[in-house]
This record gives structure tokens, sequence and C-alpha cells, in this order.
């Protein structure tokens, strides 16, 4: 005898067969991207380091932005200085839980992107504080005497990925269609 299948239980395969796919992180634009910064970011500052002195500030768009070669042996924005083991090793667990966090929640693409941006930043700030003992700094921004404090690619991307991920967390969520089911005869 044939299987007889009620509308309830046609309903509820129709409704499972189009149930959202789990899909997996965006591994490749992840580490790709982070990838990318750690580069661009050496490379950056090794050309900054190799033509231009420390502390002397070179005009680039007027006194609005200029370069200013400089060693911040703190963290962000020059706090608590003269602690770059300590930092050191803190940026070893952060890169950890963005790894962790990016396996679990990656599978948008904007979190890979935000995330990736994230880790390049750690990872470049991270590389100049183990071979280094300080992080190359070196973009100024400001007017007059009102400045922002100097930063590098690394923290700019840091940056970008925090409010890429503010604006992620701030944006609705997509709500699941709702399907009607057939009326009953």
């Amino acid at each position: 005898m044939g299987e007889q299948v009620t509308r309830e239980q046609a309903s509820q395969r129709a409704v499972a067969s189009d149930a959202p796919v789990a899909r997996r992180p965006h591994w490749a634009v992840f580490l790709g991207l982070a990838g990318l910064i750690v580069v661009i970011d050496q490379v950056v500052k090794a050309w900054v380091v190799g033509n231009f002195a420390v502390e002397t500030p070179v005009d680039i768009l007027g006194d609005q932005a200029r370069i200013v070669l400089s060693h911040n042996n703190g963290a962000l924005f020059g706090l608590f200085r003269d602690q770059a083991l300590l930092f050191a090793a803190f940026s070893v667990g952060v890169i950890v839980l963005i790894f962790w966090y990016h396996g679990h929640a990656g599978q948008d693409l904007l979190i890979s992107v935000a995330l990736g941006l994230l880790l390049g930043g750690a990872v470049g700030n991270l590389a100049d504080r183990m071979r280094l003992g300080y992080v190359v700094d070196f973009v100024d921004l400001g007017i007059g005497t009102w400045r922002w404090y100097t930063f590098n690619v690394a923290d700019a991307a840091i940056s970008l990925s925090i409010l890429l991920l503010l604006a992620l967390a701030l944006r609705p969520a997509a709500k699941p269609a709702v399907k009607s089911s057939p009326p009953d005869a």
C-alpha cells in the first residue's frame, strides 16, 4: 500500500526544504584580507622608516595631513607606555579570539571582511612589537595644534573594522519569509 501524506506533512516537508542551508565562514576572504593588510602595513612602515627621520614632520596636505615617524611603545593612542611584552601577549589572545569568532559567526561576507581587517591590523602591530619592541606610527592628522593620535595602516584597518562591526550590529535582522499554508478544503 502506498504512503499517504497529509496536507500538514506535505506543508512541513515544503517548509523544511526551504530552510536555509548552513553556510560556512568565508575563510579565503578573511585570511586573504588579513594577509593583504599585514603586507601593506609592513611594506609602508619599512618605507617610512627608511625615508623619514623620527619626530620630524613632513607635510603631505599642508598642516592637515603629515608624516611624523614615531615609535609607539604603548597601546592604543599611546596609552600604557613601555609594556610591549604585555601587549604582545594580549594581542596573541585577541588574535585567537578573532579566529574563534570568525569560525562561529563568519557566515556573513561582511563579517569576514570586518574580522579580516581586524586580524590584519592586530598581526601588523604585533609584528612590530615582537620585532622592534614598539609599533611604528606615522600618519599625523589635524589642524594646527589640534592633532589626532599618530597611527599607521594596521591601526586604520582596526578602526575601519570596528566601524564595520558596529554598523553590522546595528543593521536590522533579516526577517524570515512567512509562508502561508494552503487553505483547508
